[in-house]
C-alpha cells in the first residue's frame, strides 16, 4: 500500500498544476458543455490524467472510511466538568482529536477550496477572457468547433 501511495505522490508531483490555468477557460464552454482547447502535454501529465479520476474517487472513499472509524466518543469515567466530558477516539482510543483525525484535518485544510462555477460567478470571480498574463499555463484557447490537439 505504501508503494502505491508513494508512486501516486511521485507521479502527481511530476505533473503540472492546472488549476489557475483552467479557471479562465470556464467562460469558453460551448453549447455542448465542452471547452475546445489545444495543449502541450508531457508524459507525466498524461500519466496523471489517465488515472486521476479513479485515484481521486479511491482517496475520497478512503478518507470517508477513515473519518467513520475515527470519531469521538465519551471516554466514561469521572470528570469534574460534566458539560464537557473527556472524549476519546472510538477506534484508536487516543484522546480526541486523535492523531489520525488531526492528520486528515491538517491535510484537507491545506487544500484551497474548490469553487463550483455557479458560486464563482455569484461571488464575482472573473471567469471571462484571459491573456498570457492571466493564464500563463499550458492551455491555449482554440476557436469553437475546432478539434482539440494535444502536442506531445
Amino acid at each position: 500500500m505504501r508503494e502505491r501511495l508513494e508512486s501516486i505522490l511521485a507521479r502527481t508531483e511530476k505533473a503540472r498544476a492546472w488549476g489557475a490555468a483552467a479557471l479562465p477557460l470556464q467562460s469558453l464552454l460551448n453549447r455542448e458543455g465542452y471547452v475546445p482547447i489545444k495543449t502541450r502535454l508531457t508524459v507525466d501529465d498524461l500519466d496523471l490524467l489517465m488515472a486521476a479520476r479513479e485515484e481521486l474517487l479511491c482517496f475520497a472513499e478512503l478518507g470517508l472510511r477513515l473519518l467513520d472509524l475515527h470519531q469521538p466518543r465519551d471516554a466514561g469515567g469521572i470528570t469534574s466538568d460534566a458539560a464537557h466530558p473527556i472524549l476519546r477516539c472510538r477506534s484508536c482510543m487516543w484522546r480526541w482529536p486523535c492523531p489520525t483525525f488531526r492528520a486528515m484535518s491538517e491535510a484537507l485544510e491545506s487544500l484551497p477550496p474548490a469553487i463550483p462555477r455557479e458560486e464563482a460567478v455569484l461571488a464575482g470571480v472573473p471567469l471571462g477572457g484571459f491573456s498570457e498574463v492571466d493564464a500563463p499555463g499550458p492551455l491555449e484557447a482554440v476557436a469553437p468547433g475546432r478539434p482539440v490537439a494535444a502536442h506531445l
